[in-house]
Formats: C-alpha cells, structure tokens, sequence
C-alpha cells in the first residue's frame, strides 16, 4: 500500500466494518451530515461524498477534514444541466442516500426522493434538516443553538444565575442531528432489505432528537424529580457532589459521586468527612459546595488525579482536547488513533467480528472519480469533473476557503 502527497492511501485496505458492502451516496455539506455519513464509512460502508464546484464547507483543507475520513469522492455540479442524471447513475446502485438541503432544494434541483426512488425503489433517502421537512419553521434558517434551544435541550446547561451555556455544536448537530439520521437510515435499510420491504424517507431533524434526548428528564419532572430551571437539580450542576471543582493550578476536577457509597468514598478522600454536612441536608448544599470547593483548590489537578484514580469516587481531571489522547485509559483502548499524521478520535463502536478502523485520509475533493466509475459501474460521473482549480477541488492551494458561506440560504446544507 502506498500513499500519495496528500497522505491518502492510493489502495487503502478493504473495508472490514459491519457495514461492508454498503453503498452510501452524501451530498456535500456542513456540519450533521457529512459526520453521519463519517459513521457510517467508519463502520465500513462505502461511502461517496458528491463534492461540488467551489465547496461546500467552512473553508477547512480538504486534507485535515476529518469528517471525510474513510470516505471517496467523485465531483458533480448538480445545477449543470447532466448533473442530476449523473447523480441519479449513482443513486440506482446506492443503498443510502444523504442530503442536507433546506425542503424542496433536492426537489427543485431533479433529485428529490420521488426521482430518486423511482430509479431505485430499495433506497433509503436520508434527510438531515435543523427544523425538518414540515411545520411553520422548515423554511427558516438556523443553527444548532437555535434547534436546541427550542427543544428546551439548551435550558438545562449553565449556571442558574449566568446564560445557558454554550455546548459547542455537540448535542444539537451531532447527538440530535448525525446519530438520529444513522439510526433511522439504519433501520429503513434494515426494512428495504426485508421481503416485502422497500426503500423509504428518512426525515431526521436536529430539533426533534434534542428534544428526544431530554426523555428522562421529561419524565424526572412528571415525577416530580426535576425542577424546570438550570442549577438546581441532580444532574446539572445543582447537587455539590456532581460538578466541576477548580484545582490550585486552575485547571478542574470533574466529580460525580451520585450514589451514597461513592460519596462516602468521595469525601474521605478529599478529607472533609468529619467537617460537612449531611449530603441530603438540601437547605446547607451551599455549604457543602463551599467546603468542597476550598478543598479543591488546595491542590493542583495532577496530585487530586494521584489521590482518585485507585477509586470508586467516580472523580476525574477535566481534559482538554489535546490532553485527552495522552491519557493512559484512553491510550490502551486506542480511543484515539493517528492517521496521516494526525491524531483523531477512533471509529466507535467496537466490533469483535466485524472491527472497523480509519482506512484512508480525508477524501479530496473529485479526487477518486475513477475508481467509483469502475467500481459502481457508473461510466457517466467520469466527464462530470469541475474545473480544475476551482476552490475545494484537486489544484487549489491547501487551505483555500471554500467559496460558500456557512449561513443557510436556500440551496446550501443545514447544519
């Protein structure tokens, strides 16, 4: 196996997932969709990235956007008037299909799911949206903070007395966005494949998965369990023996001792047993917190690392991204990997018969448009390149912005 300049394998190794042998065809865009379509490449499906003349993402090199790992990819301009028929060659030998459109752009553009499943009848038409295909806000754009805060999701983060916080675009784009769309593409897969099975939509919206996530704590306030304001409750920040404690060098400890055993073992440790109060006194939690929080602050994060990590105190150091590969649990698990000299996350789940690993670098734009024609048997695609050195494709300076914004007008993907 060899590698080319860009550090892509030329032959990489045949894909050994548990999703071997299936065909996924992504539109290009930003954000939930392309990181569905990464998992499902990592679990081992083939997965054909549709890049498009000028990009289609935030400006990153295409060689270090590690949401195309694993994946190939074959330009087409679906607004050329054969683009859609190319795209439509691809469609009929594909299992799963993913866009991320605003409603009605796929339609307008000829390769909605009525053209799509006309060609193939067993093909699942994943469709990523922020607010989805119906109701009064489909045609609005918006972003992960907005889906989030709608679904009440973003409510229950932060501080009671500060804004709620911030958490980056993971809950709404990637736990409610990206897993909701494998999951159901998944699944509609599984039907297509049954007798009598046939292929279907998937309509999967980021504002619906954020509020499916919150399930538990719906039914913790129906019981009467959960106050519906921020810091003040078991699980978010509120309880003193769950939360973030600043060590003397400024950096944290993240401590979740929830059951009363490991709350017993949690304070002994941090040596204030005999000096607090009783855990279920709710009115001198205060107190509590600010024992805890003086004790903290003692010592730097690595000596309360040393006295925790022979425990069941369920207390941890708070990592930072470039820590967290280093760390010793994660480094015999090989949670994370390096691949083309970088260091990322490994593909997740693991699989004792089936294990998936990173096969190649990030696909560069077009830059696999023969190998799909032969191996899809879909001549068309060859002659339906962009134009060398248009941004985002093979040619273009390495770290060339993409052309395209990362506001959702009406023909770009929603993230």
């Amino acid at each position: 196996m060899t590698a080319t300049a860009s550090g892509r394998d030329a032959a990489g190794p045949a894909a050994n997932g548990p999703l071997a042998g299936v065909r996924v065809v992504e539109l290009a865009g930003i954000g939930p969709g392309p990181f569905a379509a990464m998992q499902l490449a990592d679990l081992g499906a083939d997965v054909v990235r549709v890049d498009r003349p000028g990009g289609a993402g935030l400006g990153i090199d295409p060689r270090f956007d590690l949401m195309n790992r694993n994946k190939r990819s074959v330009l087409l301009d679906l607004k050329a008037d054969e683009g859609p028929a190319r795209l439509l060659d691809l469609v009929e030998r594909a299992d799963i299909l993913i866009e991320g459109y605003r409603p009605g752009v796929a339609e307008r553009l000829g390769i909605g799911p009525e053209e799509c499943l006309a060609r193939n009848p067993r093909l699942v038409y994943g469709r990523m949206t922020g607010w989805g295909q119906d109701g009064p806000l489909a045609q609005r754009a918006g972003h992960d903070i907005d889906y989030i805060a709608v679904a009440g999701t973003l409510s229950m983060f932060g501080d009671a007395d500060r804004p709620p916080t911030v958490p980056a675009n993971l809950v709404g784009d990637y736990a409610s966005g990206s897993l909701y769309l494998v999951i159901g593409v998944l699944a509609a897969l599984q039907h297509a494949r049954t007798p009598g099975g046939s292929g279907q939509v998937v309509d999967a919206a980021i504002v619906d998965g954020a509020a499916h996530l919150t399930t538990m704590i719906h039914a913790m306030t129906a019981a009467g369990g959960w106050q519906d304001r921020r810091g003040a409750n078991l699980l978010d920040g509120g309880a003193p023996f769950y939360g973030n404690y600043e060590t003397a060098d400024g950096e944290y400890m993240a401590v979740g001792a929830l059951e009363q055993r490991f709350y017993n073992e949690f304070i002994e440790l941090l040596g204030i047993k005999d000096d607090v109060p009783a855990r279920k006194d709710f009115a001198r939690w205060d107190g509590l917190k600010a024992a805890i929080t003086a004790r903290f602050k003692e010592r730097t994060r690595a000596e309360w690392t040393a006295v925790f990590e022979e425990s069941d105190a369920c207390v941890a150091p708070v990592l930072s991204l470039r820590e967290a590969p280093a760390h010793p649990h994660l480094v015999a698990r090989g949670t994370f990997t390096d691949h083309a000299g970088i260091t990322q996350p490994a593909p997740a789940p693991r699989f004792s018969a089936t294990p998936t690993s990173v096969r190649s670098a990030p696909a560069l734009p077009g830059a696999d448009t023969e190998g799909i024609a032969d191996d899809w048997d879909v001549p068309s695609i060859r002659s339906g390149t962009g134009t060398p050195g248009a941004p985002g494709t093979p040619g273009t300076a390495p770290g060339t912005p993409s052309t395209s914004g990362t506001s959702h007008d009406s023909e770009r993907p929603l993230s």
